[in-house]
């Protein structure tokens, strides 16, 4: 049996503390937060019997020593919440105190028994009791002190009248005084200290926009560089993108190059696949020598800065057969009973350009140091964003690892997990540190799909570790319904992905080309893939959709909304293709109202339902909607209002609710 004397500190404890929020996997992994967020911290608190209880939240800086306090709210049945903000980078750990308050208790029951007109004389005399208690804690002195002594000898005067007795309790002046000095006798504490991340407001806050840099050239030459990626600029940044992906620029495989459309033939002079690192030039610290230099790299990196976005470098852990660490470190990879190295399969697809990492070598840790430094010469070289590719078909320790290791020196950095895998292995590379994630978006469509999924990322305890960051389409992803959908379809995924997560990112210029014909009905992938090939894009297309996407972005960029995905509700419509939803600031200054026709093949409309009283808009009130992008703007009034999307015309709302204020001069207008 066990000992009871290990059981509390004290037996006398009697507070129970549970079901603390955020706490990931029983505080194995940190909640994520940005900088000037507020930790919001949640409890389920309670005692035996009716006493009053008081609870705290203890924060600090995972660096310092002392503990900050900030109270905590009784919100009812035993739900309490706190708060602490978040304005540095870096590791924060919190955890909760509570005890029972034994003046709250003496002090809610004497005015009870005093307001009913019951017997309280001997309250009076308890409450002089717990007041000396308090004095003997020696943390009171000076005025309250005094005040304190003076109230003790009220309470306790014989020769005056009860009510006289009460003016000190009854004027709140002795609450107001002992408040400031909590005795927190047989106060528990949880038992765990959990973990919040605090990372800068790019991590939740961004638009990202991929290109391949070989494809970037000029007029006469045969496919572009670093340096001609500098003259594309001007035209990424004035679409309102922050951060600029490039896929991977090292040297590329010879030994079995995919040709085009991944063909395992190659036609000379193909340039193979990126994703096939290293050759004898170099591996995955080297820049690939049709595209440039380090230097050359540098300069692209200053002159995106210039135009307030980062560059983002795609990392594949993952090499050619022509890779250095092939003949250097053979052990890093698998091996066939033939002595052959295993190329990289998903039956019935077969990569035999890539050899994959073997995470199960007895090298690891040589392996783990090497892989490391990869990011750490890139960080040296400026880049502080990374999109990881397939980082589900490496290990989870090492990337819990790596990040933590790499992050408590560069805490700016941010990591983007490309991984389309199970939902389980999703969550589980954001809880070991990725920063965001790609998600199903890709492939949810209808209202039924969309709601349910961002229901689940949005209002459940996955809100706390998993960033989506939405994607329409990739490189490696062109879906069914871009295939079928013409120009409305690209506008339709377009809002949906820059309205419903506050990240997202396209692969252009593909997506404001509408590049929609597939290799083959029934299959998501590009008919002359880029990955295996230089293109050409004609930017300067008139059916281009780059004006659209400057709009939505500036939309992003002035609504603070949109900056969040907390507070995304979705609204009843009474049509499944018609999609509503909100996203707000915590004060309700900006509030921002989407709706989109899903099918965009034919004219839609319902009647939308909000909640006027969460948005602070009373019932018979007029209220204003602004549509963001076609710059109309509609009166309603009352909670159900009708909409109409013709998808030739334009299939989305993005409107800013605009309610009523009423000056000193009684003059109406719209905030």
């Amino acid at each position: 049996m066990q000992n009871t004397q290990n059981l509390f500190k004290n037996g006398r404890e009697r507070v129970i503390i549970e079901k603390v929020k955020p706490e990931i996997d029983g505080g194995k992994f940190a909640a994520k937060r940005v900088q000037g967020d507020i930790a919001d911290i949640r409890a389920t608190v309670f005692s035996d019997g009716h006493d009053r209880i008081s609870a705290e939240v203890l924060f600090r800086k995972s660096s310092d020593k002392n503990w900050q306090i900030s109270p905590m709210v009784h919100k009812g049945n035993d739900h309490w919440e706190g708060f602490f903000p978040v304005m540095e980078t870096g590791w924060y750990t919190f955890t909760i105190r509570a005890w029972i308050n034994r003046f709250e208790t003496w002090y809610n029951d004497i005015l009870k028994k005093y307001n009913a007109g019951v017997g309280f004389e001997s309250d009076l005399m308890s409450g002089a009791q717990l007041i000396e208690h308090h004095i003997k804690s020696k943390k009171i002195s000076g005025n309250d002190l005094a005040a304190l002594e003076e109230i003790t000898a009220e309470l306790t005067a014989d020769n005056k009248a009860l009510e006289d007795r009460m003016i000190a309790v009854k004027s709140g002046e002795l609450a107001k005084i002992l408040r400031n000095y909590p005795l927190r006798e047989f106060a528990v504490q949880y038992d765990k200290e959990l973990n919040i991340i605090c990372e800068r407001k790019k991590a939740a806050f961004s638009s990202w926009y991929e290109f391949f840099p070989r494809s970037i050239w000029e007029p006469g030459k045969e496919k572009g560089t670093l340096k001609t990626c500098i003259d594309r600029l001007p035209y990424v940044a004035g679409m309102g993108f922050d951060v600029l992906y490039l896929p991977p620029i090292h040297p590329i495989g010879n030994t079995k190059r995919k040709g085009r459309n991944n063909n395992a033939e190659t036609q000379p002079g193909e340039p193979g696949s990126p994703w096939a690192i290293g050759n004898k030039e170099g591996g995955h610290k080297s820049v690939h020598p049709e595209l440039g230099t380090p230097e050359d790299l540098s300069q692209l990196i200053n002159s995106v800065k210039e135009y307030n976005m980062e560059i983002a470098l795609d990392i594949a852990f993952q090499c050619s057969p022509d890779h250095p660490w092939v003949k250097e470190h053979p052990r890093w990879f698998r091996k066939r009973p033939d002595g052959s190295i295993q190329y990289a399969e998903n039956p019935p697809k077969k990569y035999e350009d890539i050899y994959p990492v073997n995470f199960e070598t007895e090298d690891w840790q040589a392996l783990w140091k090497e892989l490391k430094s990869v990011f750490e010469y890139w960080i040296e070289q400026g880049v502080k964003i990374f999109r990881v590719d397939n980082p589900h078909t490496k290990s989870v320790r090492f990337w819990g690892w790596l990040i933590r290791e790499l992050k408590s020196d560069y805490p700016d950095l941010i990591f983007l997990a490309e991984a389309f895998t199970r939902p389980a292995m999703m969550y589980q590379l954001a809880k070991q540190g990725f920063t965001q994630s790609y998600t199903y978006f890709t492939w949810r469509n209808t209202k039924w799909e969309l709601t349910r999924y961002f229901e689940e990322l949005t209002r459940t305890t996955v809100k706390d570790f998993f960033r989506p960051n939405l994607w329409p389409n990739t490189p490696d992803i062109l879906p069914e319904f871009l295939q079928v959908s013409g120009r409305p379809g690209f506008i339709i995924r377009l809002v949906l992905a820059a309205t419903l997560s506050s990240s997202y990112g396209i692969y252009g210029p593909a997506y404001e080309l509408m590049e929609n014909t597939p290799l083959e009905w029934g299959r998501e992938e590009y008919l002359d893939s880029e990955k295996f090939e230089i293109k050409h894009w004609d930017i300067e297309r008139k059916e281009s959709l780059k004006n659209i996407i400057r709009e939505i972005n500036i939309v992003r960029e002035e609504n603070a909304a949109l900056h969040n995905n907390s507070s995304l509700r979705f609204h009843n419509i009474e049509n499944e293709q018609i999609i509503a939803y909100s996203k707000h600031t915590p004060d309700l200054s900006n509030i921002i109202l989407v709706i989109v026709n899903l099918d965009p093949h034919h004219t839609h409309s319902g009647w939308v339902h909000l909640p006027l009283e969460k948005f602070g808009i009373e019932q018979h009130d007029t209220y204003q909607v602004f549509d963001l992008i076609t710059k109309t703007r509609y009166l309603w009034s009352g909670e159900y209002n009708y909409v109409e999307l013709n998808p030739g015309v334009f299939p989305a709302h993005v409107f800013k609710v605009r309610r009523k204020i009423r000056t000193e001069q009684d003059f109406d207008y719209f905030m």
